[in-house]
């Protein structure tokens, strides 16, 4: 069978990976995965010890966990498509450079927003002073490129299409006000037909992949699959 991305939602930022795997153009499944309930399934269990989204099994068994593993491995399937670019040049670099900021300060900055409806008042401040620093590192980052890293889009523009999103969505920051370089950015990724597939995927809705996408599988699938 082909690789198996498994996307957590709502709001899931394995987003990002639909988005790469439909830019990569191979064949490829999904297994839709609702947070926390199915995370705790022992096929999935046996996939993710971490209970996390997304994971990639990939055609031999092995199982790939962790967003920026996972896009790294992708853009490296074919560097013709310069989702990726070859280690140890500059290219690759700045590539490492745009994910590994993404991943760690952004993606946990972000993150912590889903968790403010009880916060009091002083976490609150400290979290969006935090989520706001973020967004100015890659307003800043973004600058006048016409993509994150690289002359075309790359797996960092399809991680940020996935993790950028959150504050806008929950309501907390006006990007178009206070961060308008990325909020360009944004837009622009929205209009792409591989971010319209991801969302029409994270919201059932009719998708129209532009890239090889076979279908669903359901961790029962995936279960027997394993088990052969």
């Amino acid at each position: 069978m082909e690789p198996v991305l498994f996307y957590g939602v709502p709001h899931g930022c394995s987003f990002g990976s639909i988005v790469a795997l439909e830019w990569l153009g191979r064949p490829y499944r999904l297994c839709r995965i609702e947070m926390p309930l199915d995370t705790g399934e022992r096929t999935y269990v046996r996939l993710n010890p971490a209970r996390q989204t997304p994971t990639l099994l990939l055609e031999d068994g092995r199982a790939l966990s962790e967003s920026l593993a996972i896009l790294q491995h992708l853009a490296a399937r074919d560097l013709c498509r310069k989702l990726g670019y070859p280690q140890g040049s500059a290219e690759f670099d700045e590539l490492n450079f745009a994910l590994a900021l993404l991943h760690t300060e952004c993606h946990s900055a972000w993150g912590a927003l889903f968790y403010l409806e009880d916060a009091d008042a002083t976490t609150t401040a400290r979290a969006l002073t935090r989520a706001a620093r973020a967004y100015g590192r890659i307003d800043k980052l973004l600058g006048d490129r016409k993509w994150l890293a690289g002359e075309g889009p790359s797996v960092a523009d399809a991680y940020l299409a996935g993790t950028a999103r959150w504050g806008r969505e929950l309501g907390y920051f006006d990007l178009q006000h206070d961060f308008p370089r990325l909020h360009r950015h944004l837009e622009k990724l929205e209009q792409d037909p591989a971010v319209r597939f991801a969302h029409a995927i994270e919201d059932r809705l009719p998708a129209q992949s532009c890239g090889e996408f076979r279908g669903e599988v359901t961790l029962a699938e995936v279960a027997s699959r394993l088990l052969a």
